[in-house]
């Protein structure tokens, strides 16, 4: 995550020539092209290091992509039994799926979607482990790990913070904890390039190198910004081919923003033009409801066609939320009410954190082309889909 109320960088790219009329507001506008240049990019990574390489259905789940996304990666990892069974229906390929606690009522299902069942804690890993022996294929069991190396720069997406829930501390481990496990899995990058993950492997290399003989394979999560124009792709595919041939071990990769990364902008428009000590504009967009990391992380994500000189506003949602704000922008002409405005790279995460509340309604899921510009309508969600939520 970008630094607290820093713009979130977004290319605006090809989205530069987008007419933001041509659909519904709001609504989520993904360049299929875009994708799949960044696929290729992931599924090069891959082929060069000797890596495989899951998408991370938690960043990006647009599975009318999943054709698309599986001519170039592994499979996917799933956080639990809906992700799962989507890769399992929708993408195919490989399923490795971790979540921080399983539900006895769920493990069967999961079980019988994944190919790797990741888990938080020795605790949870003995207590299923019974279940997984008695499957009817092989299934690889894995222990996500705290490396207690921080790189994070926002203690609540920092995976290794003090005090984290997530993966069981390195200093913890110790060798019968590692019955029956095939693997290690370790998450501790947000949106990072090359060089965190060498540090962090800079700095537990001794220690956990007693236990990789052991094993099958080492998963280094997600959170390489692997696309990004300026990450050190080469650094990392001389780390992996180095790493493989010290252990002999399997690396996997999970990246998910990098899937989409600068790939689809969110669309929306102008109701109303209020002032209050400041220039105001009310959107149809909601940094609670459909970009809700704004609020969270909190970041201001940058916008198609702002400026450093001209008009400023302060943009923010309908809902009754006081802090329903998404940032400060500036455009070199007066905004006016049915102007069509959009936020650059939502196609991670803003997508799939959509929530309705106060009834806002979910924008709208485009998928255009940008080097055909077909344009094809994916989904548009109604009362229904709100109502259905509810009770």
């Amino acid at each position: 995550m970008a630094s607290i109320m820093q713009t979130q960088a977004g290319d605006a790219g090809a989205f530069r020539s987008f007419d933001l009329s041509r659909v519904p507001s709001p609504c989520f506008v993904v360049d299929e092209a875009a994708i799949e240049r960044n696929l290729s990019i992931l599924h090069d990574v891959g082929e060069r290091s000797g890596a495989t390489v899951l998408a991370a259905l938690k960043a990006f789940s647009m599975f009318s992509l999943a054709p698309l996304t599986m001519r170039y990666l592994s499979g996917v990892c799933a956080s639990g039994l809906y992700e799962a069974r989507l890769g399992r229906e929708e993408y195919g390929g490989e399923v490795a799926t971790y979540c921080a606690g399983y539900k006895p009522g769920e493990i069967d299902e999961i079980i019988g979607l994944s190919d790797h069942m990741i888990f938080n804690s020795p605790a949870q890993k003995d207590r299923f482990l019974p279940r997984i022996g008695t499957a009817s294929r092989p299934v690889h069991v894995g222990l996500r790990i705290n490396p207690e190396h921080s790189e994070g720069e926002i203690p609540k997406y920092d995976p290794c913070a003090p005090g984290s829930r997530l993966g069981t501390p390195l200093s913890q481990i110790t060798a019968d904890m590692l019955e029956g496990v095939d693997g290690f899995h370790m998450h501790t990058l947000c949106e990072q390039g090359f060089e965190p993950l060498l540090r962090t492997w800079n700095a537990i290399e001794d220690r956990i190198s007693p236990f990789l003989k052991d094993l099958k394979w080492l998963n280094f999560g997600g959170g390489h910004h692997i696309t990004r124009e300026d990450y050190d792709r080469e650094g990392l595919i001389a780390f992996i081919r180095d790493l493989r041939e010290k252990t002999g071990l399997t690396i996997y990769l999970e990246p998910g923003e990098a899937v989409a990364l600068d790939a689809g902008i969110l669309v929306g428009e102008i109701l109303d033009l209020p002032t209050n000590g400041v220039d105001l504009a009310i959107t149809d967009i909601s940094a609670t409801c459909h970009m809700p990391d704004v609020i969270e992380a909190p970041y201001r994500p940058a916008m198609l066609g702002e400026v450093e000189s001209g008009h400023t506003y302060r943009l923010g949602g309908p809902s009754c939320l006081a802090g329903d704000v998404i940032g400060d922008y500036t455009r070199p002409e007066p905004l006016r009410i049915g102007d069509r405005i959009a936020f650059l790279d939502q196609g991670h995460y803003s997508m799939v954190k959509t929530n309705t509340f106060n009834g806002v309604p979910l924008p709208s899921i485009a998928l255009w082309n940008s080097e055909t510009d077909e344009l094809r309508m994916i989904r548009e969600f109604e009362y229904a889909d709100f109502r259905n939520r509810l009770s």
